[in-house]
């Protein structure tokens, strides 16, 4: 592995790079409120660990995926399944705690990712591979025999080591695109090398500020891609031309910013909709934060608003039936709660 890689920017490059550019200046335009922001940043978790976890081979849908995160759903005889989309996700928290505190990668942290994926928060970091271990197609046939196991520690050394040193120079998507490539290459543990891989990509784009919201779900990208995916990773290896391999990450943060604009300007107008409809049809129960509240959680309790206004449960027992009145909810029994579903904004969630 050739950690002392030099890229040479082609037009294709330049021009899909400045595309991206403007797209998160886009988004940086964009004034998010404080609701829309955590509820788009929520659901793309909730994406990031669907599609992800779809790649290993998860049978899970979105919609389950969902209510596994948020209601704490099981489903017998997927059990694994199950478990899968809950370390996922926690991982997923993590890796939001590290971005609030400006934490760079290190060793560590790539470890204790992948602890979290496999086990729980307070694992230990999971230690490098001690063996072999290939790569396989669907037909068992051998694609990829990666670095022997001695060579792992010193390769993943030099890995974070380079990430670090190209900062400023070269473009941060082409070092994540590079970096990406090379931790799958060294496939530093026995498993769980393309879930950690691909959550240490949304981590590097988000540390340096690619977009100001942490709100990428790049797997959907690569789930509709796969093939193509695994055929340039593994035509990378072969040729060492980098420039294929690089167009196709890059695309992937371009398609993914481009719904992530639209998914910010369809609920941002649903949010500003919403509030002139509560304002007009119950203008005594109209609060900002009410409102704000139905778009942080889409499937709402009585305690959330509880603990959002600060009132006693009667009454906020009685904001939501009133919201469900004038059409705003739609309330639904799970088990012995009411949930109150934001309908539309669900459905724009879905889009």
């Amino acid at each position: 592995m050739n950690m002392s890689y030099r890229f040479e920017m082609t037009p294709k490059l330049v021009k899909y790079l400045q595309i991206i550019e403007r797209v998160r200046e886009t988004v940086r335009l964009t004034v998010l409120p404080p609701a829309t922001a955590e509820v788009l940043r929520f659901q793309a978790n909730i994406r990031s660990t669907h599609y992800s976890t779809l790649i290993e081979g998860n049978r899970l849908t979105l919609e389950e995926t969902e209510n596994v995160v948020q209601r704490g759903g099981q489903f017998p005889g997927r059990e694994r399944d199950v478990h899968e989309v809950e370390q996922y996700y926690q991982a997923l928290q993590q890796m939001d705690n590290w971005v609030e505190g400006g934490q760079k990668i290190t060793e560590e942290r790539i470890r204790k990712l992948h602890a979290i994926l496999y086990s729980s928060r307070r694992a230990r970091p999971t230690p490098y591979r001690d063996g072999q271990n290939v790569i396989r197609e669907d037909g068992g046939n051998i694609v990829y025999m990666p670095p022997e196991a001695e060579d792992v520690p010193d390769l993943m050394k030099e890995l974070v080591a380079w990430i670090h040193k190209q900062q400023g120079e070269m473009p941060i998507p082409v070092i994540a695109g590079v970096a990406h490539y090379q931790f799958e290459t060294i496939h530093p543990f026995y498993d769980g090398n393309g879930r950690t891989g691909r959550i240490l990509y949304i981590l590097y784009l988000i540390l340096n500020e690619l977009i100001d919201v942490p709100i990428l779900y790049l797997s959907s990208y690569i789930i509709a891609n796969k093939p193509e995916y695994y055929r340039l990773l593994n035509q990378t290896n072969r040729s060492g031309k980098w420039e294929e391999w690089i167009m196709f990450m890059l695309k992937a943060v371009e398609s993914t910013s481009k719904d992530t604009i639209t998914r910010i300007t369809n609920i941002k107008d649903q949010l500003d909709s919403t509030i002139i409809k509560v304002q007009e049809k119950a203008p005594k129960l109209y609060r900002k934060e009410l409102v704000e509240l139905l778009f942080e959680q889409p499937y709402s309790k009585i305690e959330f608003v509880v603990n959002k206004l600060g009132v006693e449960r009667k009454a906020a027992s009685r904001y939501l039936k009133e919201l469900e009145a004038i059409g705003i909810v739609e309330s639904q029994k799970v088990g012995r709660e009411t949930l109150y579903i934001n309908r539309e904004l669900i459905e724009i969630l879905k889009q």
